[in-house]
């Protein structure tokens, strides 16, 4: 696998170990069958507790289970499992980085108890409620509402493009406490078997096939007070997770980048044209020379990433960049790669047609690529262009 300026060679043990066993279980477990879901538009089910068991979700959390492993080795999981699919890697993502997460931050103790143990083993799994049919990069004018009725809140609204969704146990929603001064902006943990919930999928897409997306429809539902989280309130609850979550898709858009190159180089090689390998013209070398070193400089980035993380220097504007830089790296290269399996590269025989389609969605999801670059503008300049 490409690591052309060796920094997998200063991994630890438990990191090794980490990145083998998730390449170990893509290759056995879902590389085989991920062409036959994306064209269906299926997810492997299936495989949902065997990752938990695995330990694949939020394994950077410490306590109720979770393993406390490194941000590199967090990194490294969710590079392997988008070097399969990027479905796969947001399935994991969503569970970890935008559920356990904030329940794991802001939650009480009994929230915490009752829910990290069971979604780490993917016993439960959960969905995050923030997007809605009118608010996307705009989430502070959410119009999901929460109103207190005595020892419970009634929540009315709707959320879309939510990864998981139609089979969460559980949804984390977004919404204003419209019963409090100023309407701040809280996180309700929603069970979706509660009367007044749907969560309809959303089908015929042409990116993340191989993803389960929905919506998630609140009518007149009340559940109790110890469903709030306690521990936050404002925007900075469902953007700290944000945050949380744009650090693993840096990482996990190198592995889907690395994939492209892998089929392309492995292509270019055994492709016979005019008596001899594509691999031995200058066009196809500097094709993949350009993607060698579009993925290195990534991969450098988000290793730097996790070393400012896990001293606690990380901001939210180096993960946009990260997330900005890279995700963008694996679209433009994920079509060079295409390119250069000439009319193959069309086939679910062969990954970068897949990856450069699910990049497409990845490119706009966890905040687009537009708003990241206003967010670096704003910390660069000190002015706010969207506002």
């Amino acid at each position: 696998m490409l690591d052309y300026v060796g920094l997998e060679g200063d991994l630890d043990e438990e990191e090794r170990l980490i990145r083998d066993t998730a390449r170990r279980f893509v290759d056995e477990k879902v590389r085989p069958d991920i062409g036959d879901h994306f064209e269906a538009g299926t997810f492997p089910t299936e495989l949902i507790s065997e990752m938990g068991e695995l330990g694949f979700y939020a394994p950077n959390l410490e306590g109720y289970g979770l393993p406390n492993v490194s941000e590199t080795a967090y990194g490294l999981l969710m590079q392997e499992l988008e070097a399969c699919d990027s479905g796969l890697r947001s399935m994991a993502s969503v569970q970890g980085a935008l559920v356990m997460y904030p329940i794991h931050a802001y939650g009480s103790d009994e929230q915490k108890e009752r829910w990290l143990p069971e979604m780490g083993m993917g016993e439960k799994l959960g969905c995050f409620g923030l997007t809605e049919p009118e608010h996307g990069s705009n989430p502070t004018a959410m119009e999901t509402r929460a109103e207190q009725d005595g020892d419970e809140y009634v929540l009315n609204g709707s959320k879309t493009w939510i990864t998981n969704s139609p089979i969460a146990d559980v949804a984390l929603v977004w919404a204003r406490e419209t019963s409090a001064e100023g309407s701040p902006v809280r996180g309700f943990l929603v069970e979706t078997d509660r009367d007044g919930v749907t969560t309809n999928e959303i089908k015929e897409k042409l990116s993340l096939r191989a993803s389960i997306t929905g919506e998630i429809s609140l009518q007149d539902v009340r559940i109790p007070e110890e469903n709030v989280l306690p521990g936050v309130s404002g925007m900075k609850g469902p953007l700290s997770c944000l945050t949380q979550a744009r650090y693993g898709i840096a990482w996990g858009a190198i592995g889907a980048a690395r994939d492209c190159f892998e089929e392309a180089r492995a292509y270019a090689g055994d492709r016979d044209q005019f008596g001899g390998p594509i691999a031995r013209f200058q066009l196809q070398q500097e094709k993949l020379a350009e993607m060698a070193t579009q993925i290195t400089t990534s991969q450098l980035l988000a290793y730097r990433l996790a070393e400012l993380k896990e001293r606690g220097d990380l901001r939210p504007q180096h993960v946009s960049m990260a997330k900005r830089n890279n995700v963008r790296m694996a679209r433009d290269q994920s079509r060079i790669a295409r390119e250069m399996l000439g009319g193959n590269g069309i086939t679910t025989d062969y990954s970068p047609m897949r990856h450069m389609s699910n990049l497409e969605t990845v490119y706009t999801y966890e905040g687009t690529h537009d708003i990241h670059t206003l967010i670096l503008g704003e910390d660069l300049t000190g002015i706010a262009a969207y506002q």
